[in-house]
Parts: C-alpha cells; sequence; structure tokens
C-alpha cells in the first residue's frame, strides 16, 4: 500500500517506521533536519531495550509524488488544515485520510479535502518521545482502534487492519468509532482543560474543591452533549474515572498545560472545543466549554 504519514514526530515516526516495514510508505515533515536524518542514517525507534532502523522515504516537498492510497495525520490538530492543504497532490480520487490525532471533531477539517466514506477516524494506545531528530522511543504499545462515519462500502477497514497487524500494530475495527472517541475525551475536556487554565498538574483537580467543582460541571456537560449525540455516557462513573486519574497522577502534567506554559498553541480546539461544536449540532448546551475555549485561547496570546 502507499502511504503518506504527515508529521514525523514521535507517533509519526513509529507508525511511518513499522508501516514501512511492507509498504511504501513516505514520511513527511517540515523540519529538513529530520528529514536528512532519516533519509542518510534510516529511522532509529528504541523498542523492547533497543534500537531498531527503518527505511520509509522522509521529504520535505511531495510535489513530485504520486497520489497516496491512504494518508495517516500525525500533527498537532491546529495544523491539520494547513498540512493536507500543502500536500494536497497527494490526495487522489481514491485516497482514504486516517486520523488518529487526540480530540474529536477531525472530520470536520478532513471533510473538506475528501467525501465522508473515505474518511477513517480512531484512537491509538501507542505512545512514544522523541529523543533526537530521526530517533523516537516506543514508549508503550496497545490497540489500534478505527472506524468510519459511514458504511464501509468498499471494504477498506479490513485492508487496513491487516496492513497494521502485519507492521507490528493490533488494529480494531469499531462499528460506532464515536462512541470509543468520546470515552477518551471525557478527561482531556475536563481534567486536562482545568489543569490547563489553572496551569497545575494533575493532582491538583481531585485535592482542591473548587477545581473538582468546575471539573465536574465540564463532566456533567460534556456527558449531556453525548447523550445528545446518541452516545453513552454514565456520568457517576466518569467523573469516578476522572478523579482517579488526577489522585493517581499527581506531579502528571497535561498537554495543554505543557503548551501554555512554553507559550505554544494548543489543540483546544479538538478538546474542548470539539463539545462546544457538538452541542450547537445536537442543541444541548454547554456553556462552560465554551467559557474554557475562550479562556485557553486568551491565554495562548497573552
Amino acid at each position: 500500500m502507499r502511504i503518506a504519514v504527515i508529521g514525523a514526530g514521535a507517533m509519526g515516526s513509529i507508525y511511518g517506521g513499522h508501516l514501512s516495514l511492507h509498504n511504501e510508505v513516505y514520511l513527511i515533515d517540515t523540519n529538513q533536519t529530520v528529514v536528512d536524518q532519516i533519509n542518510e542514517h534510516g529511522l532509529i525507534i528504541q523498542e523492547n531495550g533497543s534500537d531498531v532502523t527503518y527505511h520509509p522515504t522522509a521529504a520535505v516537498s511531495t510535489k513530485d509524488l504520486e497520489p497516496m492510497d491512504v494518508i495517516i495525520l500525525f500533527v498537532k490538530a491546529l495544523f491539520s488544515k494547513a498540512a493536507l492543504q500543502s500536500n494536497r497532490h497527494l490526495i487522489g480520487a481514491n485516497t482514504y485520510l486516517m486520523t488518529l490525532q487526540n480530540g474529536s471533531g477531525h472530520e470536520d477539517i478532513l471533510g473538506e479535502f475528501v467525501p465522508e466514506n473515505r474518511i477513517i477516524i480512531g484512537t491509538t494506545e501507542d505512545n512514544g518521545a522523541v529523543l533526537a531528530p530521526g530517533h523516537v522511543r516506543r514508549g508503550g504499545t496497545g490497540k489500534t482502534n478505527i472506524g468510519m462515519l459511514t458504511e464501509d462500502t468498499e471494504d477498506f477497514l479490513p485492508r487496513m487492519k491487516e496492513v497494521l497487524d502485519s507492521c507490528g500494530f493490533q488494529a480494531l475495527i469499531h462499528a460506532n468509532i464515536q462512541q470509543l472517541i468520546w470515552n477518551k475525551l471525557f478527561t482531556n475536556v475536563s481534567l486536562s482543560a482545568v489543569t490547563g487554565v489553572l496551569q497545575v498538574p494533575m493532582g491538583f483537580i481531585a485535592a482542591n474543591e473548587h477545581a473538582w467543582k468546575l471539573t465536574c460541571q465540564l463532566i456533567h456537560e460534556a456527558v449531556a452533549v453525548a447523550h445528545g449525540l446518541g452516545l453513552e455516557a454514565d456520568e457517576a462513573e466518569i467523573t469516578e474515572k476522572v478523579r482517579l486519574t488526577s489522585v493517581n497522577s499527581p506531579e502528571g502534567i497535561t498537554s495543554i498545560c505543557a503548551d501554555l506554559r512554553a507559550g505554544r498553541k494548543t489543540e483546544v480546539n479538538t478538546i474542548s472545543g470539539s463539545v462546544v461544536r457538538a452541542s450547537k449540532k445536537c442543541g444541548v448546551p454547554a456553556p462552560t466549554h465554551e467559557m474554557i475555549v475562550e479562556l485557553i485561547h486568551a491565554m495562548e496570546e497573552r
């Protein structure tokens, strides 16, 4: 299969590297140093206690490449549209766009480039970290959950699962992938969002009366929106899960908190912002999430 992986960070490198074992893979990134390192010395992934070298083709420019069978997005969500626009010529009549990015609502952006029946959304339980240009660590493995927004009339998902499984991943096809994505989203739109606004570690949330009250309000609204979308969500169960996440990771720093601390743009539009967009679609109010989105954007622009 001809595959373009856009974004050569930790996760893009892990997927691009492994998929190159049995596929024609192009790893696309704007960092020339990373691209040169991969092309000259290979992509090194530290896994199972040793370094393994993979050989995808890395590139900054894709203007000479033909359309792909599938394009997998691994850039930060706020760069998704720009990344697809600059590589638009890779999208042919039969190209599928796939995202395993954090958050929800990515299909709104992908839908500007391909029809809904060629969008694959999902989540990954793998994790990793960049050690140096062209050198990443695969910190843990898990399931790669994929699904589509419409009926898979061309039976592409089984083919994608076979490709992923043959390259060292554990792919699962879900009939209702949105349910799985929202299950993961609840923690991010409550605990993570509040740590970002307050600039505190995760443990502060459950320990502080006021922070916890705000977090519970965000959970309450997100659950109501999920119900409005026809999804299942047990508020008491979700609240306890979020509380335990805070208690069990007292010094943990969320990506939203880290991004704001470093003066970077966050992915709030595909985290809390996805609840806001969903609330407008289903007519269920989410005013606290709207406030959180505006607060975080204001903090980004300080």
